[in-house]
């Protein structure tokens, strides 16, 4: 069939662990051990099918029964701006009929030469280990807490990552202001020292900063490679424009970056102005198609994109399709974790990049058995 209809949607939930458990940031709790993956498996009546990650009811999934593939995607647009609620499973299942990456269509619509930039067969892109959060609060030491820091670093150092982002701000709520501030500085230079001086950090303060803490901070760490400072407080043009003339004063060459959270409708204005320098929405807050329009426009301001992912696993991978499609990609956060009957074994992390699969769509598989039971468990099952 040229234009099948989607004559199957199977929905289900399933959990896994990270390594070790994910302590606090500056404005919350504990994030905890366990993450969960919501997965849609479409199937076309000419037996076709793709998987992808999204929350899905029983009425919303009845929509979109018996809706032709031509009105559900495109590849000048990739998935209709109505059914992107469904963009993961879709864009696998397009790459799955083309025999190809989803990074290959990616890079086409976006009018990329994907082959001027990466040999399909070793397809790469460039990670961090985000995995760095307030696990130390238990411990009463400064050198104890920096001491944990620097470990966990080493540990995602072996795993094969060459950037890390720190989280900072136990000052803004876990910690007295000045007691949280100075570990915040003292797991800087720990981290910086485990991993080298050739490994980026990025600082990530989840708005638990303001302008002068910020300042102070960059300036004791200025000789500890801080690629960026990410959500230093709540974005602010004002605020923005001192922090851009204060690095450049000092030439340090840490990028402003923000955008994960409930952003200010004025955020994007502000990167054209060059206020901000990477922009993070969210992998499925704003979505794949999504990704790829903002991010050609970004690459037009010369702005940087390093898509927001925590706490679904399946991001550390669909992300990566993004980094051939945009030039100013920068960075797939990585959320490592374990997730029984989730496949993602064609990806490696070797020596700072997310290695891809070239295989047909994600080149992310489930174990049917697994899959079936979370359907059954968490979820359902619909046909024509």
């Amino acid at each position: 069939m040229d234009n099948p209809r989607l004559a199957r949607i199977e929905w289900g939930v399933l959990e896994g662990q990270r390594p070790r458990n994910a302590g606090s940031n500056a404005r919350l709790g504990e994030h905890g051990q366990k993450v969960r993956v919501p997965l849609a498996r479409l199937t076309t009546d000419d037996g076709s099918s793709g998987l992808g990650m999204c929350w899905l009811t029983p009425e919303r999934a009845q929509m979109a029964l018996g809706v032709a593939l031509d009105d559900l995607f495109s590849s000048a647009h990739g998935v209709a701006e109505a059914w992107r609620w469904l963009d993961y499973p879709l864009w696998d299942l397009m790459g799955k009929r083309a025999g190809q990456p989803v990074y290959a269509l990616a890079a086409v619509m976006n009018g990329c030469d994907l082959q001027g930039v990466y040999d399909t067969q070793s397809y790469s892109a460039p990670c961090y280990d985000t995995s760095l959060y307030f696990d130390d609060l238990h411990l009463a030491s400064e050198a104890e807490a920096a001491a944990l820091l620097a470990t966990e670093a080493r540990e995602g150092y072996a795993s094969g990552h060459r950037a890390f982002k720190i989280k900072v701000g136990r000052g803004a709520r876990h910690l007295p202001l000045e007691a949280g501030t100075q570990r915040d500085i003292a797991v800087v230079r720990a981290v910086h020292e485990a991993v080298g001086p050739d490994a980026p950090l990025m600082l990530d303060a989840n708005n638990g900063y303001n302008l002068n803490l910020t300042k102070r901070v960059l300036e004791e760490t200025a000789d500890c490679s801080i690629f960026w400072i990410e959500e230093a407080f709540h974005e602010d043009a004002v605020l923005y424009r001192d922090l851009q003339a204060w690095l450049d004063a000092r030439q340090l060459p840490t990028l402003i970056a923000d955008g994960e959270g409930a952003a200010a409708p004025d955020l994007l204005r502000w990167a054209q102005e060059g206020l901000v320098d990477v922009i993070q929405y969210d992998i499925f807050g704003h979505g794949f198609t999504r990704w790829l329009s903002l991010g050609k426009q970004l690459d037009k301001w010369k702005v940087r994109s390093a898509p927001h992912h925590y706490g679904g696993h399946y991001g550390n991978y669909a992300a990566c399709h993004l980094a051939g499609a945009i030039r100013g990609f920068t960075y797939v956060e990585f959320d490592a974790a374990t997730t029984p009957g989730l496949d993602t074994s064609g990806y490696k992390v070797r020596n700072g990049r997310v290695h891809v699969p070239a295989q047909p769509g994600f080149g992310i598989e489930v174990d049917e058995d697994l899959y079936q039971k979370a359907v059954e468990n968490s979820g359902f099952t619909l046909t024509l």
